[in-house]
């Protein structure tokens, strides 16, 4: 192996230590905004809503897909949701085999509420950053954000 492609490997493994390191860091705050709801509301089941926030009405294979899951565990977890009145279900008009979910205003709340105490902690310690390191942590994580597949998170008040 060359010393540049050694060096590549290293850069990686080092990357993917940091990244490793911030996920711990993102996975506290995501357990701290969904304090309010863990009684009711799992991690997965809230990932179903922020996916349906984010896409707006769609097939139950379609809402699989995006969660990586087979129908049948998407199934089950749609109908959780909507005991708590958080999504809804519908025979789509245009194929009646097919089933439309959509998120009921309620879960468009929880959504909202949830990812509004995350952005408030992850911007306290946003403040807590250098200034002049955050734009390329910003372009750093969108390329990183891209390579997965995430859309980008919805926009809101400035802090």
């Amino acid at each position: 192996m060359s010393e540049q492609e050694v060096h590549h490997r290293s850069e990686a493994d080092e990357l993917v230590t940091a990244l490793l390191t911030a996920s711990r860091v993102l996975v506290g705050v995501s357990a701290r905004s969904l304090a309010g709801v863990a009684d009711t509301l799992t991690v997965t089941q809230f990932r179903c809503l922020v996916v349906l926030s984010n896409t707006g009405t769609v097939r139950l294979n379609q809402l699989a897909d995006a969660l990586g899951v087979n129908a049948s565990t998407a199934l089950r977890t749609v109908d959780r949701l909507i005991a708590q009145d958080l999504v809804d279900r519908k025979e789509n008009p245009a194929n009646r085999r097919e089933v439309l979910i959509t998120l009921t205003p309620t879960g468009a709340a929880v959504v909202h509420d949830v990812t509004e105490r995350r952005r408030a902690d992850i911007g306290g310690i946003v403040r807590r950053m250098p200034v002049t390191r955050r734009r390329e942590l910003i372009r750093a994580l969108r390329t990183f954000s891209d390579a997965a597949g995430e859309p980008e998170a919805a926009p809101s008040t400035p802090w």
